[in-house]
């Protein structure tokens, strides 16, 4: 059945209905980044355990900016060779994006055709994911580095002016701990707001990219209920067996050589600074520990009494040395009898 021809300036909805550029892109990037994710994040924790990628001090924005690279994929190399921007390291980052290139395409293939059919009601042109993700990407790698680069200058211009905002003579009598949280909330609100400000405008430049594929699709013909009996059908497979089979042998696969890799990698402590080791204690009974402390009780009671016998005995031997003493000079008192004399 051959096509209706498209009326000059129409772009596939009416100008009430059709989304903002910004809608648009923000729709289609966050419905193909995860489709595409979970794919990735198996290949990515595959490498991670193989030892082929080390994320540093960046692993959640290395994390973000590789698996998000519908639009990264050229922009995050750029950034790592052209600004310095050092996130990792490894040949599984390279390894992951070659990985992420055919998933994304499939992504966006799988989510603009049933985006154009459901939400534009336009007919899905030939060939449309890999036409997205070249765009897409190309804005990206036109774009991030500049985002990058004023974000960065903002945040630094924003760290300086709360430092010597607090130099002044008014405010240096502020606490330490309200002063930094006063320059936190500061130069942070500042650099939020600018970031948020370029991703608006980066969003605005892919939807409008997209826009330029939504003006030269055809309408779709027919009635809505075909329309939804046909993106309900592209969800499903042909052959619905090897593709069960294809997913589980997939699975199965990444599952062994993750758990045989994983063991061979596992950081352990060197030999230099291996640490003590440490007994178990043993399991506390209270019973035992009573019957201890009374016998610990009975044998201090029993030494007590013996100190106090002894004690006691030293000082009735002290007594009777006294007595003893106090005899010898009274007997040394007594005058002799005096002699008889002889007639």
């Amino acid at each position: 059945m051959a096509r209706a021809p498209v009326p000059a300036g129409y772009d596939g909805m009416t100008d009430q209905e059709a989304p903002s550029p910004v809608k648009l892109a923000l729709q289609l990037l966050w419905f193909t980044f995860w489709t595409g994710f979970p794919i990735k994040l198996a290949f990515a924790l595959l490498f991670l355990a193989m030892d082929l990628i080390n994320f540093e001090a960046r692993i959640g924005l290395g994390f973000l900016m590789v698996l998000a690279s519908p639009v990264t994929v050229f922009a995050l190399p750029i950034l790592m060779m052209g600004l310095g921007s050092h996130i990792g390291e490894g040949v599984g980052i390279g390894l992951l994006f070659l990985l992420c290139i055919p998933i994304d395409i499939w992504a966006y293939g799988v989510v603009a055709r049933t985006y154009f059919l459901e939400r534009l009601r336009l007919e899905p042109p030939e060939r449309i994911g890999l036409s997205l993700w070249i765009k897409t990407a190309v804005v990206g790698a036109l774009y991030l580095p500049i985002l990058w680069l004023v974000v960065g200058f903002t945040t630094e211009t924003a760290i300086s002016f709360a430092d010597s905002l607090f130099e002044m003579d008014f405010l240096k009598g502020v606490p330490v701990a309200e002063r930094i949280g006063a320059q936190l909330v500061l130069w942070g609100t500042i650099a939020t707001v600018v970031l948020l400000v370029m991703l608006l405008i980066g969003l605005w430049l892919a939807g409008r990219v997209i826009q330029s594929t939504t003006k030269r699709a055809q309408p779709v013909s027919g009635s809505y209920q075909g329309r939804v009996m046909r993106w309900d059908l592209m969800r499903v497979p042909a052959d619905q067996g090897l593709m069960l089979t294809a997913f589980a042998g997939t699975g199965i696969v990444l599952s062994i050589l993750f758990w045989s890799a994983l063991p061979a990698t596992t950081p352990r402590p060197h030999d230099c600074c291996k640490k003590p080791e440490v007994k178990a204690q043993p399991p506390y009974k209270p019973i035992d520990a009573l019957n201890k402390d009374e016998k610990v009780i009975v044998q201090l009671t029993a030494q007590l009494e013996a100190l106090e016998k002894k004690k006691a005995e030293e000082e009735a031997d002290a007594k009777n040395k006294g007595k003893g003493k106090a005899r010898k000079p009274a007997e040394a008192k007594v005058p002799a009898p005096p002699a008889t004399k002889k007639p």
